[in-house]
């Protein structure tokens, strides 16, 4: 069974981005006027949409990614871990079931923990990031930093074209890893189907967006996306699992603290992250959205290069130039353009 260090070769692989982004493509297309009538997100304050619109293409994302990737470790005989992909679905049912009724946050948070923790806690022995922990704390922190995680990616798909724009360039980051051997097998498969399925999701999700993610989408996407930046960090590589969402990562945090230091509700729905900021003060959707993206290829290739360069001085550099970078970034989302 292939599990690491043996090279994803590119041309499988890009088939199974072009079968990904189809299905994805075809399923949101067939099954919009199903969610235009049951699954309507309507504008309120705090939206960035102004026409109810149709929410729960994270089905189609979803199925598409796990559909292709289940295949292609058929035909390649890797295992990708049962816990996961269980746990992907449960928690894709539990975004869909808010995006219909609104679950209490608790219960939100208590089923969500539930899937991360199965995901971890199946995770073998010898997956460590600091063997120097004992082993329960390590995977204490882990679990609820991949419950924030998961939160984070749902807090963070609140304009069009967001998430493609953060998925795309860490999900193709992690196919190159794979193609130069540096990640395991079932990581690349997931991260490959997951960047196919999003591209599939563009022609819907373009300005002016027909239809959303939901948390159907979004919140199994973090899963997902967290546990190969889990993955990546458990070979080694902890500098680039933080490089490659670092923006997702800064601005949902700083966001969050920022709330609790002000004593906001910082758990309600709220206009304040810095993308959200960037609308406001003047900039278009299509602006923050390239600036995003543009961002997101930099800090690829930061994490390419320290998971290359292997040292510990290369990881420390580029995690500064990621920082910086970054930080540019969410400031100029929050100053107001010049008319």
């Amino acid at each position: 069974m292939n599990t690491a260090g043996a090279a994803v070769a590119i041309g499988p692989a890009l088939i199974a981005v072009a079968i990904a982004a189809l299905i994805s493509a075809v399923i949101i297309w067939t099954s919009r006027p199903l969610l235009q009538r049951y699954a309507l997100a309507r504008p309120n304050a705090r939206s960035s949409h102004r026409v109810p619109t149709p929410q729960g293409a994270g089905i189609a994302v979803i199925s598409a990614t796990l559909l292709v990737a289940s295949l292609w470790a058929a035909w390649a005989n890797v295992a990708i871990p049962p816990a996961l992909v269980m746990a992907t679905i449960v928690i894709a049912l539990v975004g869909f079931a808010d995006d219909i009724v609104s679950l209490p946050v608790l219960v939100r948070l208590v089923l969500q923990a539930a899937c991360v923790g199965a995901v971890i806690f199946n995770a073998p022995e010898t997956a460590r990031i600091v063997p120097a922990l004992p082993l329960a704390l390590e995977r204490g922190l882990i679990l609820l930093a991949g419950v924030w995680f998961v939160n984070l990616v749902n807090f963070m798909d609140g304009l069009d074209l967001m998430t493609v724009a953060e998925v795309v360039p860490v999900t193709a980051a992690l196919l190159l890893l794979g193609w130069l051997a540096d990640l395991s097998w079932p990581a690349v498969l997931l991260a490959t189907a997951l960047c196919g399925a999003m591209l599939g999701f563009v022609p819907f999700n373009k300005p002016v967006a027909k239809v959303f993610l939901g948390d159907v989408g979004s919140l199994p996407i973090g899963l997902l996306l967290g546990w190969c930046l889990l993955d990546l960090a458990w070979h080694g590589q902890p500098a680039a699992a933080l490089l490659l969402p670092g923006y997702y990562l800064a601005d949902a945090t700083l966001t969050l603290f920022r709330r609790i230091v002000r004593r906001e509700p910082f758990w309600s729905a709220h206009r304040s992250h810095f993308y959200q900021r960037a609308t406001d003060n003047g900039f278009t959707v299509l602006r923050v959205i390239g600036e995003v993206f543009v961002l997101n290829l930099l800090l690829a290739v930061l994490a390419l290069v320290t998971v290359r360069a292997g040292s510990l001085a290369s990881a420390i550099v580029a995690t500064l130039a990621g920082a910086i970078a970054i930080a540019f970034v969410l400031r100029r989302f929050s100053c107001p353009q010049a008319s």
